[in-house]
C-alpha cells in the first residue's frame, strides 16, 4: 500500500506517517559527496594530492574553496571548524601562512582553464580585516587565474559585517554573499547565542545592495531550540521580505559528542522528529507562496536565479557547500580542514589549526586525510548525486554512461522497495523517484545506494 500526507498548515499539527517519522529520526548522511568525509583515512604526505593534481587538462577549470577558521562569536548550533579569537595578531599570523599555502597549491597544479568559482566559508570570512579580505581575494585570483565571469561567493556573518568589509569585498570582486541568518526571533537567537535583530541584517542587505552586489543567499535553520511552526514561518516571512535570490533551510544537527559547545543547548528546548517536520514544512510554505522555487532537499530559488535554471536543465550539482549550478570537475582546498576533489580522490587538509601551518611551513600541501575513488564509488556518487539533486534517476541509464551494465545496482532495489512500501518513493524498472510530498526524506533514498552504511557505525545527522 502507497501511503499518501498532506502537508500540515502551520501550527496544526497534522501527524505525519509513523513509519515516515521513523525515517526522518535516522541519522544519515547529508550526500554532499560520495563517498562521505568519514571514509577518508589518515595520510601525511602530500604524495598522492600531487599525484592527482598533476591529472589536470588544460581544457578543465577550477572550483577554489577557503576556510577561514575563525569567529568573533561562538554560536552554540554551530557545526563548523572554527574558533574564537580575541586578539587579531592570530588571524594576522594565519593570513601570512594562508597566503603561502595557496603558493604551494598554485606551484603544485598544472596548466588549466581558470578558475570558475571561488567560495569562501568557515568560520566567518568577514572574521579577517577588510583589507586583508581584500588581498586575499587577489592573492587567490592571479594564483588560480580566475575567469572574467567567475562567480566569487562570501559566507558572512550579519551581525558582525560591517560598512568597511562590504565595501572592500565587493571592491575585491565579490558576486555573491550568503548571510546566516537562521532565525529573525529574539528567543530562539538568545538560546543559541547569536543576536542579530531583523533591523541590522535589513541594514546590512540594503549596504550590500547599494555597493552592487549581484546576488544574495541567506541561511535559515530549523530544528532550534525554541523554534515552532509558528515562528519559523515568521523568520521565514521576514527573511522574504528582504527579497534574497536563494534561500536554504538547514535542519540543525545536535552532535554535542563532536561539538562540545553544543551541551549549551538543552535538549528539552528542542522539537521530537514531528515538531522538526512541521517546522520545516512552514518555511517550505511560506518560501513557495512567495514564489520560490524548491531545488532538491533544502534550497529554494527566484525563478530567474541561476540555480533554478541548472535545475530545470537537470545540470544541478551537489558539492561540499550545497547545491551548486557549478559544473568544475576539480576543488582546490585552501586552509584547515578544507576538502578538495581530484580525478583520483578527495583530499581534506589537517583540522587544527597549528597543524596545517606546520605543514605549510614545511612547504608540504597541508594534506591530512584522503579518500582514493573507485570506478564502482564514481558510479554510486553519480546516482546519489541524480537522486539528491533531481529527486528522480534512472539508474540503469547512470549505469550506462558510466560503462556498467544496467543491472550493476539492481542490488540496491530491495532497500527501495522498502521506501516504496512506505510511500517514499516510487520505481519503474530501473528509474527511482521521491514523491514531492516525501521529497525531505530523498537522503533515504540516496542511503540505498551507499555502499558505506553498512560498514563500521557512524553517526551522522537526523535526516530531517
Amino acid at each position: 500500500m502507497v501511503h499518501s500526507f498532506k502537508a500540515a498548515s502551520v501550527g496544526s499539527g497534522a501527524a505525519v506517517p509513523p513509519a515516515w517519522l521513523a525515517q526522518a529520526g535516522r541519522t544519515l548522511p547529508r550526500y554532499t559527496s560520495y563517498p562521505t568525509a568519514l571514509a577518508f583515512t589518515p595520510v601525511d604526505d602530500d604524495v598522492e594530492a600531487r599525484a592527482w593534481l598533476r591529472r589536470i587538462r588544460p581544457d578543465q577549470t577550477l572550483s577554489v574553496y577557503t576556510h577561514v577558521p575563525f569567529c568573533k562569536r561562538l554560536c552554540w548550533y554551530c557545526g563548523c571548524h572554527t574558533s574564537v579569537f580575541h586578539e587579531y595578531d592570530r588571524v594576522r599570523t594565519f593570513f601570512e601562512t594562508l597566503k603561502r599555502e595557496i603558493a604551494l597549491w598554485a606551484a603544485a597544479t598544472p596548466e588549466h582553464a581558470g578558475t570558475q568559482h571561488l567560495h569562501f566559508g568557515g568560520g566567518s570570512p568577514n572574521a579577517l580585516a577588510p583589507a586583508d579580505f581584500a588581498e586575499l581575494v587577489a592573492v587567490l585570483g592571479r594564483a588560480f587565474r580566475l575567469r572574467p565571469d567567475a562567480e566569487v561567493a562570501a559566507e558572512l556573518d550579519p551581525g558582525l559585517l560591517t560598512p568597511e568589509f562590504i565595501d572592500a569585498a565587493m571592491g575585491a570582486g565579490v558576486t555573491r554573499v550568503s548571510l546566516g541568518v537562521q532565525t529573525f526571533d529574539r528567543e530562539v537567537q538568545q538560546k543559541v547565542n547569536r543576536i542579530q535583530p531583523y533591523r541590522q541584517v535589513a541594514s546590512v542587505v540594503a549596504r550590500l545592495r547599494a555597493a552592487g552586489l549581484a546576488a544574495l543567499n541567506f541561511d535559515l535553520m530549523y530544528g532550534l531550540p525554541g523554534q515552532t511552526p509558528e515562528n519559523v514561518a515568521a523568520s521565514t516571512r521576514d527573511a522574504i521580505s528582504l527579497n534574497p535570490d536563494r534561500v536554504a533551510v538547514f535542519g540543525y544537527a545536535h552532535v554535542p559528542w563532536m561539538k562540545k559547545h553544543q551541551v549549551m543547548i538543552r535538549e528539552e528546548d528542542l522539537a521530537d522528529a514531528q515538531g522538526r517536520w512541521d517546522q520545516a514544512e512552514a518555511a517550505d510554505r511560506e518560501l513557495v507562496e512567495a514564489g520560490y522555487v524548491r531545488i532538491g532537499l533544502d534550497h529554494y530559488a527566484r525563478p530567474d536565479d541561476p540555480l533554478a535554471a541548472a535545475a530545470a536543465a537537470g545540470r544541478l550539482r551537489r558539492n561540499f557547500q550545497g547545491y551548486t549550478d557549478d559544473p568544475a570537475p576539480v576543488l582546490i582546498p585552501v586552509g584547515p580542514s578544507s576538502i578538495g576533489r581530484f580525478g583520483g580522490g578527495f583530499v581534506q587538509n589537517a583540522i587544527a589549526t597549528d597543524a596545517w601551518g606546520r605543514a605549510v611551513e614545511a612547504g608540504r600541501l597541508p594534506t591530512a586525510r584522503r579518500l582514493p575513488v573507485t570506478e564502482e564509488d564514481e558510479l554510486r556518487a553519480a546516482v546519489i548525486e541524480r537522486i539528491m539533486c533531481d529527486l528522480r534517476v534512472d539508474v540503469g541509464a547512470v549505469c550506462v554512461d558510466r560503462g556498467f551494465a544496467p543491472e550493476a545496482l539492481d542490488s540496491c532495489f530491495a532497500a527501495i522497495a522498502e521506501l516504496e512500501s512506505l510511500g517514499l518513493c516510487r520505481r519503474e524498472g530501473r528509474v527511482v523517484e521521491a514523491p514531492a510530498e516525501a521529497a525531505r526524506l530523498v537522503r533515504t533514498i540516496a542511503a540505498c545506494f551507499d555502499a558505506q552504511l553498512s560498514g563500521p557505525a557512524r553517526r551522522h545527522a537526523q535526516a530531517v
